[in-house]
């Protein structure tokens, strides 16, 4: 089987599986679901029919984007977590500034960042599969 026939899922590490249940499920507003065969791990259901797999773990979590959520209307959608009590990431690094916590990036589209309750980044983006068939 070549990996190009092949699906991807995004795997988080997390400390505490209470916290991020409840991050997820209550914060995010997503389904989340634990299976005895598996204590301590959670899945986290996505509309799209996708999922990410939450799992414990001690190794330490990097600053680097795990994942992005792909919606419409960045802005709306922080809005919307904002008032869930999510807190979006500030940056100003060459290249790349946000304003009240969205990047543009120009044809691309936008971006914005948060943490979870276990210090993974996250994004928020437009579907950049927008800007690559605009670009090929």
């Amino acid at each position: 089987m070549s990996l190009n026939d092949s699906s991807m899922i995004p795997v988080f590490a997390i400390e505490d599986i209470e916290r991020a249940k409840t991050f997820y499920r209550d914060q995010l507003g997503l389904t989340v679901r634990e299976d005895a065969k598996m204590p301590d791990s959670l899945v986290v259901e996505l509309g799209s029919g996708g999922y990410l797999f939450l799992y414990k773990t001690g190794f330490k979590r990097g600053e680097n984007t795990v994942a992005s959520f792909l919606v419409d209307d960045v802005e709306a959608t922080v809005r919307e977590l904002r008032d869930r009590g999510i807190t979006f990431e500030e940056y100003d690094l060459p290249g790349l500034k946000t304003e009240n916590g969205v990047a543009s990036l120009g044809d691309a589209g936008q971006t914005a960042w948060f943490k979870d309750s276990e210090g993974n980044t996250i994004a928020i983006s437009t579907d950049i599969r927008q800007y690559l068939s605009k670009a090929a």
